[in-house]
């Protein structure tokens, strides 16, 4: 096994983490700014208003992508397994 494939191994996982995480990501992000202004017109200046929101945003979008979310890592690990014997050998 090269350095090179251990680059390669490395960004593909990153590139995984990256892409798996950026739904809920987005949609914490998001639902954060519409509570961002939410307080700002409302002169409400609760700094744990926008947790709850957040989590049950984060959960709902794990529940709808999580299918996708394991296919992606499945699909992922079972490449590392398929070229296993070309990494040791």
């Amino acid at each position: 096994m090269s350095v090179g494939d251990v680059i390669d191994i490395t960004s593909q996982a990153i590139w995984l983490i990256i892409k798996c995480a950026a739904p809920m990501l987005l949609a914490s992000l998001t639902v954060g700014l519409i509570v961002s202004i939410f307080q700002t017109v409302t002169s409400i200046q609760e700094q744990t208003l926008t947790f709850v929101p957040k989590i049950l945003t984060v959960f709902l979008v794990l529940i709808l992508t999580g299918n996708w979310i394991l296919n992606n890592i499945v699909a992922f690990i079972q490449d590392i397994y398929s070229r296993f014997g070309d990494f040791v050998g």
